[in-house]
């Protein structure tokens, strides 16, 4: 099968160099066949595991442990609160592995720690990461980016904004789908709309806030700060901004929340002050969250496709594995969508 102008001599035990010398590639090639590395053609693996056969070839497990740099385990980094988005993320993510020899693994993180950098990089390099995907808003940040471009891991970013070239980003267009609920509570005749934000610190919460309310001045219905409140992306913030918006002298007729989470806790805040929904107060969220269709009145709310968001994010990260340049790749096509349910009527 051979055809080696050089074979080995009788009783001698059979190297890797040898594997490599005649199947006719590089040592680091046998390795990967080795270690069953997706980076490999398969000709070329089909090629390299006759060889070792052939030659009864037994790789040292000392050496096989430490041939590679990198492991087969892609990181999700995230710190976003609302744990359905992280699964969800999760799952689309995994789609897009499934075959490839490649893991997931995931690492929660605060933006608000003094240390996030050095843990993100401890994870990175205890792991020997093959690449990150970060949805927002440990993607915002650009020290993250900095940190990883310097360790040489390839990455993918999902954020509502582009940020990045077009090869590692994944953008969601959020503004697009603020502005559909700005217009949705407009042609429904309210006027006193209350916003609950997200955080300051994630990009999101400026994009879908900003949306919002240009979408509204567009209808000419000027967005009162009075009317705007900071929360969290959890429920429970969801909570408070509720009881603290309806408690105003004129409370608003409708609420838009900017996720799902804290829209369900406005729900539960207009609930526990005696509101009926959605006669008294009409409520709109955002993500489209599994919940949003359990709870009553179903929410009406803005469709992100979270699962495939995570499922584009973990295709570019693959991209080279499958002989394609994330340079030339295109921006995926991401655009929130509303579905109109059952919390939201005319005032």
């Amino acid at each position: 099968m051979t055809d080696d102008p050089h074979p080995l001599k009788p009783g001698k035990r059979a190297t890797i160099n040898d594997v490599a010398r005649i199947a006719r590639v590089s040592k680091k090639t046998v390795s990967r066949v080795i270690n069953q590395s997706p980076l490999v053609r398969e000709e070329t693996r089909t090629r390299v595991n006759e060889v070792i056969t052939e030659l009864g070839f037994t790789p040292d497990p000392q050496a096989r442990g430490l041939a590679f740099r990198r492991s087969f385990l892609v990181g999700l980094i995230y710190d976003n609160p609302s744990p359905t988005y992280v699964v969800n993320m999760q799952q689309g993510v995994l789609d897009a592995l499934k075959g490839s020899g490649l893991e997931l693994v995931v690492h929660p993180c605060n933006r608000y720690s003094d240390t996030l950098v050095e843990d993100i990089r401890g994870f990175v390099e205890r792991q020997r990461l093959f690449g990150v995907i970060m949805p927002p808003s440990v993607s915002e940040d650009e020290r993250v980016i900095a940190l990883l471009r310097d360790l040489d891991c390839p990455y993918v970013r999902i954020a509502s904004v582009s940020l990045d070239e077009p090869g590692v980003m994944v953008v969601t267009n959020d503004h697009l789908g603020a502005a559909e609920a700005a217009h949705r509570l407009a042609d429904l005749g309210h006027r006193r709309i209350g916003l609950v934000r997200g955080p300051s610190l994630f990009r999101s919460a400026a994009v879908r806030g900003g949306g919002f309310r240009d979408a509204l001045a567009e209808r000419g219905i000027p967005m009162d700060p009075a009317y705007e409140y900071e929360g969290a992306y959890t429920y429970e913030s969801g909570v408070e901004a509720g009881h603290a918006l309806l408690s105003m002298k004129e409370p608003p007729t409708a609420i838009f929340s900017l996720n799902d989470d804290m829209a369900i806790g406005v729900m539960q805040a207009a609930r526990e002050r005696g509101l009926e929904l959605p006669r008294d107060l009409s409520i709109v969220g955002f993500d489209d969250l599994p919940m949003a269709q359990r709870i009553w009145p179903n929410l009406t709310t803005v469709r992100l496709p979270i699962r495939d968001m995570g499922r584009m994010a973990a295709e570019k990260l693959l991209a080279p594995l499958r002989g394609v340049d994330p340079a030339k790749l295109s921006q995926p096509e991401v655009r929130p969508s509303l579905v109109i349910r059952k919390s939201d009527i005319p005032a």
